[in-house]
């Protein structure tokens, strides 16, 4: 089963999962989003399978940074996935993809389940 890791390589929560991953002889392929981009389509693949609300990180300092009324306008998946595509580093990290089911960020019971 391909296993893709997307993410930033310097974010403390990648480098858990990686390392938990590594650890465990689990290979995946790995897209630093903020060098390769994300698509507007995986963004909405992603948001579907968890929802937009799970995938935009409001707990990061680039949303902290952003102005009120910014972060007040929004208010559903699709001005969510704008401005994820404008600043991928609001995507809550990592995205694993495994098969056809999408997780996000980094639980180690969680990834004990679908992964061993």
């Amino acid at each position: 089963m391909q296993t893709k890791l997307y993410g930033i390589p310097n974010c403390d929560t990648v480098k858990k999962a990686r390392t938990w991953l590594s650890s465990h002889n689990i290979e995946v392929d790995f897209h630093d989003y903020k060098k390769e981009g994300i698509t507007k389509e995986k963004l909405k693949q992603w948001s579907k399978a968890a929802g937009w609300e799970i995938l935009l990180n409001k707990k990061g300092t680039t949303w902290r940074q952003l102005p009120a009324e910014i972060q007040a306008s929004i208010v559903n998946e699709r001005e969510a996935i704008a401005l994820m595509i404008q600043s991928p580093s609001l995507i809550k990290r990592p995205v694993i993809e495994l098969g056809n089911k999408i997780m996000v960020g980094f639980d180690e019971e969680a990834y004990t389940k679908a992964f061993l």
